[in-house]
């Protein structure tokens, strides 16, 4: 019981990571550099798979079954003292970006909106309802499904099939996630060059990578299924994953394309649903073994057929544009003291009062910038000009003494 609590602790802490990332990546990473700087993170996860596979076999071979729990867990406290040394939320809290680097990354990405979701401002009823979420959704699930699967059960699959010994077969079931590895990498920055370019639009991009990459997985998971042939089933195996490394850039980074907002909730809300095949994965496959080894050819069979859905629900209801629901409201936008300043600058300062038909015209507001650099009332005499530029008349004099705290002297007198 308390390794079960263990365990559902351990998810419950490393649950958040992901939405995390996709979180920091809608403030660091510009619109057409989503795929390769998303997919270098989460290569993260299959360089782990590759040094964690045949660790772990040679760890549980040669010292006990507890040194893996042990090394890991000493990596992961390493990992977390970095992890909040080196990182900020935004590129403006970064104290050793470059002027250049940060004006590219925050020009790039153009206006975020100041306020964060709430609970109360979230559109829960669009997300809930909304194509292309389910999407991601289910291309998550399939994803997941066999990542779970090969994690778990690979190292059984090839001794119970072919005979292997558990410490010699670590670098073969790493093998495909090594591949994989490389093939995110890839992916990433081949879809940010056909979108740069303007080559595929964001749309087609994340569905060819992303339908391509499942598809190739599902056709040699089902060499997988029939074959016997050791040698046959590793190629297959390591192809299959390689494929699917294509996908990375396709639903798992589609969250920043349609609400770059809400990305952190989204991949949460997939990545959530995506996790219940890890819990399910292992109950199916031991219901499909209990017989025998030939029990494999379901498990591989079944995993084939949840890529092949997830290849046709994507093609068709995936999108790579911004939904509707993604950007605030302007009554959730919170007031800052320049907002009215900049508003009425643009709009030139012409403006009505009360019942009044005619407009009266005032100088423009300035902004805190503005008034700290020391606009003094000697402008007065430029203003007046401007003023009869834009159509003073009789009935509406202008006045040096103008009732603003831009033409008040004593207003300047704290400056």
């Amino acid at each position: 019981m308390f390794v079960v609590v263990i365990q559902v602790a351990q998810g419950l802490a490393q649950g958040v990571s992901y939405p995390a990332m996709h979180g920091v990546w809608r403030f660091w990473a510009p619109p057409l550099e989503r795929s390769k700087l998303a997919t270098t993170a989460f290569t993260g996860s299959y360089a782990g798979a590759v040094v964690g596979l045949p660790m772990s076999a040679w760890l549980v071979s040669y010292v006990s079954w507890s040194a893996p729990f042990y090394f890991y867990g000493c990596c992961g406290v390493i990992w977390t003292v970095f992890w909040f040394a080196m990182t900020f939320e935004k590129p403006a809290f970064h104290p050793t970006i470059t002027q250049e680097e940060k004006v590219h990354i925050e020009t790039s990405i153009g206006h975020i909106s100041a306020s964060y979701p709430t609970l109360s401002t979230i559109p829960w009823k669009a997300i809930l309802t909304s194509k292309p979420v389910y999407a991601i959704v289910v291309a998550n699930f399939a994803r997941s499904w066999t990542f779970y699967l090969l994690l778990q059960n690979q190292l059984t699959y090839m001794k119970e099939m072919f005979n292997i010994k558990i410490s010699d077969s670590g670098f073969l079931a790493a093998l495909p996630h090594a591949v994989m590895a490389c093939i995110v990498l890839l992916g990433g920055q081949l879809a940010d060059y056909l979108r740069s370019r303007n080559i595929l639009s964001t749309t087609m991009v994340r569905k060819i990578f992303n339908c391509g990459g499942f598809g190739g997985e599902a056709l040699f998971l089902l060499v997988v299924a029939y074959t016997t042939n050791e040698r046959t089933a590793v190629i297959a195996l390591t192809i299959a994953v390689g494929c699917s490394g294509f996908a990375i850039s396709g639903f798992n980074v589609n969250h920043l394309d349609i609400a770059p907002r809400y990305a952190a909730i989204l991949m949460g809300f997939s990545n959530g649903i995506g996790t219940l095949a890890g819990l399910t994965c292992p109950f199916v496959t031991e219901k499909f073994t209990a017989r025998g080894p030939h029990g494999w050819q379901k498990v591989f069979l079944l995993a084939s057929l949840i890529h092949f859905t997830g290849v046709t629900f994507y093609a068709v209801f995936a999108s790579g544009e911004l939904q509707d629901w993604a950007e605030p409201k302007p009554e959730e936008e919170p007031w800052r003291p320049d907002d009215f300043a900049r508003k009425a600058s643009n709009a030139g300062m012409m403006v009505s009062y009360g019942t009044g038909s005619d407009p009266v015209r005032m100088t423009p507001i300035p902004d805190v910038n503005q008034l700290r650099q020391g606009r003094r009332s000697t402008d007065a005499g430029r203003d007046r000009s401007q003023y009869e530029t834009m159509g003073g008349d009789e009935n509406h004099s202008y006045s040096d003494q103008a009732p603003t705290a831009v033409g008040n002297e004593n207003y300047y007198q704290g400056y």
